[in-house]
């Protein structure tokens, strides 16, 4: 009985494989993560959260109970205490507004300016149509952002690893200097050198497979070590991202971290 069941874990055809050597060579076998589909059940979920028929969604999918991201709010109710001000907020990969609609009742006018998505331009698209507010915005880059706000904490919420040059991305993110970084949901492997996988999305979310990336801890961290204090470390609040498998072998896991600035100009 207990072999069957593991049998079948073992042979289970979604979430992570393998261990590729470049981005070309995984995106060959890969539908991508911008097609229309996605966009739409996204779109489509957030409208009922919207509009009040369903209270949170998460990667398209709608719940009837909310899961509070704790450590993310703690740590942006934090930022704008030391700021003594309202947050402008840039979300990084935020789809259209998950985290801001999942977390809306605690970004008060004391503590939120405006809340600004950064995301693919279709994106862009569908969320000043449908989603923009008096403090949600999108933009289709952090610089396209920075021309409209002047912005204290960036969110990267499960973004950094569908990036084709992560690295390149962290040393980019840490040139511009921002006072609070919060990095949730980012995924982490035991070895000691960065893996990249073919990720499989189970069908009942949306037919999708792309590449991703499984983070060398300290490698990550160190962008980041001559410039920002490391304040905090947390696990993923999802159920089940504490650990994660690969080839169906435990060999991954979620984790978070928020960072301040050493500059008090910053």
């Amino acid at each position: 009985m207990f072999k069957n069941l593991f049998a079948k874990r073992k042979k289970n055809p979604y979430g992570w494989f393998g261990n590729y050597s470049s981005w070309k060579e995984v995106a060959a076998e890969t539908d991508g993560y911008d097609t229309g589909v996605i966009l739409e059940r996204t779109k489509n979920a957030i409208l009922k959260v919207k509009n009040g028929e369903a209270v949170y969604e998460r990667d398209s999918v709608v719940f009837d109970k909310k899961e509070y991201p704790f450590p993310l709010i703690t740590f942006l109710l934090n930022s704008a205490n030391q700021k003594k001000e309202p947050l402008h907020v840039l979300d990084f990969g935020g789809s259209l507004g998950s985290t801001y609609y999942q977390i809306k009742e605690f970004l008060t006018p004391g503590v939120c300016a405006s809340w600004n998505v950064v995301e693919q331009e279709h994106y862009v698209e569908c969320g000043n149509q449908y989603f923009k507010d008096g403090i949600l915005a999108f933009h289709s880059s952090i610089d396209a952002c920075l021309a409209d706000k002047k912005i204290d904490l960036v969110v990267l919420s499960g973004s950094v690893q569908y990036l084709e040059k992560p690295h390149d991305f962290l040393q980019e993110l840490s040139a511009y200097n921002f006072r609070f970084l919060l990095f949730d949901r980012t995924a982490f492997h035991y070895g000691e050198e960065d893996r990249l996988t073919l990720q499989k999305v189970p069908p009942e979310i949306y037919p999708a497979s792309y590449p991703s990336w499984f983070f060398n801890e300290k490698n990550f961290l160190n962008h980041f070590s001559e410039q920002y204090n490391n304040i905090a470390e947390f696990t993923s609040y999802v159920k089940g991202e504490e650990t994660m498998l690969i080839d169906g072998v435990q060999s991954g896991y979620d984790k978070g971290f928020y960072l301040i600035n050493r500059s008090a100009d910053a």
